[in-house]
């Protein structure tokens, strides 16, 4: 058995090719001149704005040298709660679209839909997930807002002010609402493609071991998915964090959030401060950097189940 052993060794030696090697991505000058494009978008609006962003943090309005900017962001009041407001709505909205979502996800993939069904509810998923900003906030003022269609609908057909009971949308749940809007189906595209990653075997060796479906989600499915699932949950949360349409033509400056009170830093007459704008802009930055580590480090994760 020895001999025939080092007699195979010794063929593959003489007669047998060395298995290909990779070509380096350096040796190829077509593949950078093909990824020129992107590198230029990203030098002129990512990385260029943002090295503008840190540097105007540490300027005055006279472009002098200072650590007032930094300063406030852990001193103002105002500054303090707006982003402990934008850091609330952000969890909310994550959250409730994440389990939401899911469930919705869920019933799109596994639940035996007609197949008509399931393509349209994924395309409206791609449609709705980018309806945001002036028109997002018109549909729902217009909708349920002080002088909304279903508010005076309510008001006149069942003769209830429900203005007099505290309703308004004005508010931070009123805005998480609207959030999950566009939040419920950025949820079933990321997760739709986790769920179709679901192999039959892994159900049926499950039942072969005497498994029920209990088991079966509690022991395989949901460890697999759990990766993905709080890292959408952590990409809705900076997707939520960043908005700034949606909510200054909702509410207007009624809620502070860090996006509106950059934009009344920077472009307002009474509160211009761009430093202080800029000051504003790099924390969130920094928020919005470390939920991307945390997005990246668990899909990696995730597509370890899913190749």
């Amino acid at each position: 058995m020895l001999g025939v052993v080092k007699n195979i060794e010794t063929r593959q030696k003489e007669g047998g090719a060395s298995p290909a090697r990779p070509q380096r991505f350096g040796s190829d000058w077509m593949a950078w001149l093909g990824l020129l494009p992107f590198l230029i978008f990203a030098v002129m609006f990512l990385f260029l704005p943002s090295a503008s962003i840190v540097v105007r943090s540490f300027q005055d309005r006279s472009g002098n040298f200072t650590f007032d900017n930094i300063i406030a962001l852990f001193t103002v009041k105002d500054i303090i709660n707006a982003y402990r407001t934008s850091l609330t709505i952000s969890f909310i909205t994550a959250v409730g679209g994440g389990i939401f979502g899911f469930l919705l996800a869920y019933s799109v993939i596994m639940g035996g839909l007609p197949r008509i069904l399931r393509s349209f509810l994924l395309t409206f998923s791609g449609v709705a997930s980018n309806f945001a900003g002036v028109p997002l906030a018109f549909a729902f003022v217009a909708t349920i807002g002080n002088a909304g269609l279903v508010t005076r609908l309510i008001e006149d057909l069942l003769n209830v002010d429900i203005h007099a009971k505290g309703f308004t949308i004005y508010n931070i749940y009123g805005l998480s609402v609207v959030y999950m809007y566009f939040q419920f189906p950025l949820m079933v595209l990321i997760m739709a493609p986790a769920l179709d990653g679901l192999r039959r075997e892994w159900r049926e060796a499950c039942e072969n071991l005497g498994g029920t479906e209990i088991h079966y989600w509690r022991y395989v499915a949901l460890p697999i998915l759990m990766p993905t699932l709080l890292g959408t949950m952590i990409l809705l949360f900076g997707n939520a964090f960043g908005a700034y349409a949606t909510a200054y033509a909702f509410s207007g400056s009624f809620i502070n959030l860090v996006t509106i009170l950059i934009g009344a830093q920077i472009q307002g007459d009474v509160l211009y401060n761009p430093g202080l704008g800029n000051a504003l802009a790099l924390g969130m930055i920094i928020i919005m950097s470390l939920t991307m580590v945390g997005y990246v480090s668990l899909q990696r994760r995730a597509s370890r189940w899913l190749k």
